[in-house]
């Protein structure tokens, strides 16, 4: 039996990796696929945990010899999902789990239409900005780029099997295990 594929999404702060992160300690079974990205790790990520991350050149051949999934630039950085990494581990039974930004959520839907679709988002805009401000990563500068990106992306709420509003960790959390539990 074939696993299913959830894509969990929405814009930078909605608090997509604190969710997947409990969701995951809660949900063993589920099966992150790790993305590949070309930018810096910040502190507290791992090599090969958070992100495979690679050079741009890595970046771009992997692209060309179609080993993604979907991939996207977001602002000077590319991100990808491995292929062979979510079609195996599906062929194997497994439920797979993508945390991505929207529009690679809609390119891997456009490739595997049985995938589920999870938009992340958070009570209002004042939170969002808010929680990019908390990040401490952020310039003034890239919260502006991030918001107006988000005013996109939270127009493509309707493209999406759910939505989830990210009021606290816990709810959100529930919510998704809900959605998974519904599907299987």
């Amino acid at each position: 039996m074939e696993g299913k594929l959830y894509i969990l999404s929405g814009p930078s702060g909605a608090g997509k990796g604190t969710v997947c992160k409990q969701l995951l300690k809660e949900m063993p079974e589920l099966v992150l696929s790790i993305s590949m990205t070309t930018r810096k790790p910040r502190a507290d990520e791992a090599e090969g945990i958070s992100y495979f991350f690679v050079d741009k050149e890595t970046f771009l051949h992997t692209k060309e010899e179609g080993g993604l999934l979907e991939c996207a630039q977001h602002f000077d950085n590319y991100y990808g999902t491995p292929r062979h990494f979510v079609m195996d581990n599906l062929h194997d039974g497994k439920n797979v789990i993508l945390e991505i930004e929207p529009v690679g959520a809609l390119q891997v839907k456009a490739k595997v239409p049985e995938s589920i679709l999870i938009f992340l988002t958070v009570p209002s805009k004042n939170d969002l900005i808010e929680r990019l401000k908390v990040r401490g990563s952020e310039t003034e500068e890239s919260i502006k780029k991030r918001m107006e990106k988000a005013e996109i992306e939270l127009n493509q709420m309707e493209k999406y099997d759910y939505v989830v509003v990210n009021d606290t960790v816990e709810n959100a959390v529930n919510q998704i295990k809900d959605i998974i539990g519904r599907k299987n």
